[in-house]
């Protein structure tokens, strides 16, 4: 369900946290509260007239750049997430969006910053979406879910390493692999004991290549401290970067 302000672009997006997005201890999985942000962001894209369809039309889709997460409480089974979403502003051709994530009693449990790219179908290369709606782009730049832009991650030069090979099930419809799949990866790798005994207090991850069916991703992790854990994938065959992430508890 999702309902829509004509007067500020801001977007409500209700969810029912099931047992498919809950971990062991049933909380929210960290990969199902960025999935809850990217449908809020899909229902808020289309409810304004450019999301899957409306890019479609102009041969572009939107992709995951960067994305801040900050999270105070974690919601769990059973629980309504209520994610307030709105287009912030555009960045050359990175366009800005802002989340607030509450629980059923109203209390904010998590709040998110991003940067999406429009993808051109044919090049590969990002555009700028059709000038008709720049004028919502950059409406509501002055509110804030958090102060700072969605952060930007350096190279992990050494580290614990261990390759993923990607299958069917990790594509998404553009054909290569859907965002969360990343942060799964990422919290597979981590020790049992810090899952056990800790939430994710921050994510950050920026996706830098593509990664397609049958493709090796080596992924090296690197704790350092306060229980903050980072990571860089590169494709096994040709070495590119496809992402960096950064977790903390």
């Amino acid at each position: 369900m999702s309902e829509i302000s004509e007067k500020n672009s801001v977007s409500i997006s209700v969810f029912d946290i099931t047992t498919a997005d809950s971990d062991i201890q049933a909380r929210l999985r960290l990969g199902g509260l960025v999935n809850l942000l990217i449908q809020a962001a899909i229902n808020s894209a289309d409810s304004l007239g450019f999301g899957f369809e409306g890019l479609h039309r102009q041969q572009l889709f939107w992709v995951l750049s960067r994305l801040t997460v900050e999270i105070y409480h974690p919601l769990k089974w059973y629980d309504k997430a209520f994610v307030e979403t709105w287009p912030k502003d555009v960045e050359g051709l990175l366009y800005l969006r802002d989340f607030m994530v509450r629980n059923q009693e109203g209390e904010v449990v998590a709040k998110c910053t991003s940067g999406w790219l429009a993808i051109d179908m044919q090049t590969k290369r990002p555009k700028l979406v059709d000038e008709k709606y720049s004028h919502i782009f950059n409406r509501m730049k002055d509110k804030h879910a958090l102060e700072y832009k969605p952060e930007k991650l350096f190279p992990v030069e050494t580290g614990e390493s261990f390759a993923v090979k990607t299958t069917w099930f990790d594509l998404d419809v553009n054909k290569h692999v859907t965002s969360t799949r990343y942060i799964d990866w990422m919290m597979d790798a981590l020790p049992v004991q810090i899952l056990n005994n800790h939430y994710p207090l921050k994510l950050s991850i920026n996706y830098m290549k593509e990664t397609m069916l049958g493709d090796t991703i080596k992924i090296t992790c690197k704790a350092g401290e306060a229980h903050r854990f980072i990571f860089e994938g590169r494709n096994a065959i040709n070495h590119t970067v496809t992402f960096r992430g950064s977790i903390s508890f």
